[in-house]
């Protein structure tokens, strides 16, 4: 029964990680920033929760289906109904499982300094996209979150930095 529990307690540490956040929530129309920390749980496969401000404000990834809540407002989505996301969601994957970095009309890859920048653009027709863009910022030898920036219209973003 010892072994069993042991080798449970292995696979569960070695299967979630966390990392220190800080968010910074910039708005064009408001003069500072609203800076808050948390922490970012990374649970293999397909599964990562970004939460500050004490649980008030959390971005979840759990397979296809995003959760964001922010500012008391909830926001769901799916990543096979929203192709915002679909790209978002197969680059998060691939970072998470250690996988290359899917290729795409939306998706630059660009390598400098031992870090990794992959930008995503959605197609700009639709007009009531959440984001304009997501830049992610990786490690490049051990695929470590660095820096998510979620660019809003009017030069309106929101960014997560992990150490």
């Amino acid at each position: 029964m010892k072994k069993i529990l042991l080798f449970l307690f292995c696979l569960f540490s070695v299967a979630v990680s966390a990392q220190t956040v800080t968010k910074t929530s910039h708005k064009k129309a408001v003069k500072t920033d609203v800076v808050t920390t948390g922490t970012m749980t990374v649970r293999k496969p397909d599964y990562i929760c970004i939460s500050t401000d004490n649980d008030k404000d959390q971005l979840i990834m759990d397979g296809t289906q995003f959760t964001m809540t922010m500012g008391g407002k909830k926001h769901t989505t799916d990543s096979r109904k929203n192709a915002q996301f679909a790209t978002f969601q197969s680059v998060l994957t691939a970072v998470i499982n250690g996988q290359p970095i899917p290729t795409g009309d939306d998706l630059a890859v660009t390598t400098q300094g031992g870090r990794k920048t992959i930008t995503i653009t959605p197609d700009g027709k639709k007009r009531r996209q959440l984001f304009t863009s997501f830049v992610l910022v990786i490690d490049a030898k051990t695929s470590a979150f660095k820096v998510l920036r979620m660019n809003g219209r009017n030069e309106d973003y929101t960014e997560y930095v992990f150490k």
